[in-house]
C-alpha cells in the first residue's frame, strides 16, 4: 500500500494587512498548485482525500482536474489544528506575534494549543481516529499487541492533500512515533511539497516506511516556499 501525502499550497494568510484564518491560495501558491498536479499527471491513485480548508481545496483542484475518474472525497478530519476564530480579520503583526511569543511556552501549554483554538490533543486525537476509520474502511487495520499493520493485497493507493501539522501527525502514527505537541516542528515540510510511504511486510504484518519527504523537485527554486 502507499500513501501519498501533499501538503497544500502557499495560501495567503496576510491580505491587506489582515490575518485570514481560512485563506486560499497566493499567485504563486496557484502557481505551485499547477505544477504539482502536472507532477502527478503519470501517478496512479486510487483515491483522493482532500481537507475541507480553502488552501487544501485550492491545491486539489487542478489534480482533481487531471484525475477526473479518481474518486475524491472531502475530510473534516484532514483540517489542520483550527486556530482562534476571532484572529479573523486581527492586524497580522499581532499574530505573528502571538505564534513567536508561543514558542516559548512548556510542554503542557503547547499540548493547550493557541487559546481560543483547538487543543492539539484534540487535534492529534482527530486526525488519528480519521486515519484508522479511514485506513479500516479498506481493510488495514493496526494491531496493538504486535505494533504492526494488517494490510491486504489490493489495498488502495491514496494521495491525501493536507497541511504540515495534519501530515505529520499521519507521519508520526504510522511510523509508530510518539505523539509530540510540536509535530510539524519535527516533521517541517515545504510548500506542495509531497511525502510518500510504503508498506513494508515484516514480522508477520507490516510497516509503514517513510520512502520520501517533502519533495519538492517538480518546483523551481524560486517557487520553494515553507
Amino acid at each position: 500500500m502507499e500513501i501519498l501525502l501533499l501538503r497544500h499550497a502557499q495560501p495567503e494568510w496576510n491580505r491587506d494587512g489582515l490575518s485570514q484564518v481560512d485563506p486560499g491560495l497566493t499567485p504563486l501558491g496557484r502557481k505551485q498548485a499547477e505544477l504539482t498536479a502536472t507532477r502527478l499527471a503519470h501517478e496512479h491513485f486510487d483515491a483522493l482525500l482532500v481537507s475541507t480548508a480553502t488552501r487544501s481545496q485550492e491545491t486539489a483542484a487542478p489534480v482533481r482536474a487531471q484525475h477526473g475518474a479518481v474518486a475524491t472525497e472531502d475530510r473534516v478530519w484532514l483540517h489542520e489544528i483550527r486556530m482562534p476564530g476571532s484572529w479573523e480579520g486581527t492586524p497580522a503583526e499581532e499574530v505573528d506575534r502571538a505564534f513567536a511569543e508561543a514558542r516559548h511556552r512548556s510542554r503542557d501549554e503547547w499540548w493547550e494549543g493557541m487559546p481560543g483554538g483547538e487543543s492539539f490533543r484534540d487535534f492529534h486525537a482527530r486526525v488519528t481516529i480519521g486515519l484508522e476509520s479511514e485506513l479500516e474502511q479498506v481493510g488495514v487495520r493496526y494491531d496493538p499487541e504486535t505494533e504492526l499493520w494488517d494490510v491486504p493485497r489490493e489495498a488502495p493507493r491514496l494521495l491525501m492533500v493536507a497541511h504540515a501539522g495534519t501530515n505529520s501527525v499521519i507521519l508520526g502514527r504510522l511510523l509508530g512515533l510518539a505523539p509530540q505537541p510540536w509535530e510539524w516542528e519535527r516533521f517541517a515540510s515545504d510548500h506542495a511539497s509531497l511525502t510518500r510511504l510504503r508498506s513494508t511486510r515484516i514480522g508477520g504484518g507490516h510497516i509503514f516506511s517513510l520512502q520520501i519527504f517533502s519533495d519538492v523537485s517538480h518546483l523551481p527554486e524560486d517557487l520553494i516556499t515553507d
